[in-house]
């Protein structure tokens, strides 16, 4: 498995190089800031026309892990659609390749800033989760054992002398903050107060990629 072993607020987890994370003992996928539908919504709006093959990639990057963990329950972490227009318009694309996910499985929809409203996607619609010593939600309040999303936090580091940007977890021993697991997502640097402050001085960050990196986190 591609990933790495954190511990925050006692629980045992596993920051995965896809920017999943995986809770074994509980078999709890959890994903945040999906963003499906991020380039129909942006070309709506007047704005550049990208690529519209975002939530094919984000829904197959899901799928893999999936069928590799086969969660009991997976827990999408607020910002799921791009819009609650940008849901309906993917709907016919997205809606059955979602329900064989879901078969089988507790699915909860989080909500977050960009999809507030009821989805009609199947699963659980709510604010937030509570499970064990974690609460799941989007946004951070600073409350421990809370994992989060929405800054899409991602680190600018010098690796083996090479420049590297990635996205990437954050965290510290009371608190995680996500990174975005969809295909169109920018990032905050964990340097902007936003992030940093969430977390104490000793925090750290996992890298997405090929091979998951925990390293401190870069101020």
């Amino acid at each position: 498995m591609n990933g790495c072993a954190i511990t925050v607020a006692g629980a045992n987890l596993m920051a995965l190089g896809s920017g999943a994370l995986w809770w074994p003992q509980e078999r709890i996928l959890t994903v945040s800031d999906l963003h499906l539908g991020k380039s129909e919504r942006i070309a709506r709006r007047g704005g550049a026309m990208l690529p519209p093959f975002d939530t094919e990639e984000t829904l197959r990057r899901l799928e893999a892990e999936i069928d590799a963990l086969d969660p009991d329950q997976v827990i999408c972490l607020g910002d799921s659609f791009d819009d609650l227009l940008a849901a309906d318009a993917i709907a016919q694309e997205a809606r059955p390749r979602l329900a064989i996910l879901q078969a089988g499985r507790d699915w909860v929809w989080v909500e977050g800033n960009h999809d507030p409203g009821p989805v009609d996607f199947g699963g659980t619609h709510l604010r937030e989760v509570h499970h064990g010593p974690l609460t799941f939600r989007h946004i951070a309040e600073q409350a421990t054992g809370e994992v989060s999303g929405h800054y899409h936090p991602k680190a600018r580091i010098v690796l083996r002398g090479r420049p590297i940007v990635r996205s990437c977890f954050v965290f510290d021993e009371h608190r995680l903050i996500l990174p975005a697991f969809g295909t169109y997502t920018g990032g905050l640097w964990t340097s902007h107060a936003a992030i940093s402050g969430l977390v104490g001085k000793g925090a750290q960050v996992v890298l997405t990629g090929k091979v998951a990196t925990r390293l401190p986190m870069p101020r």
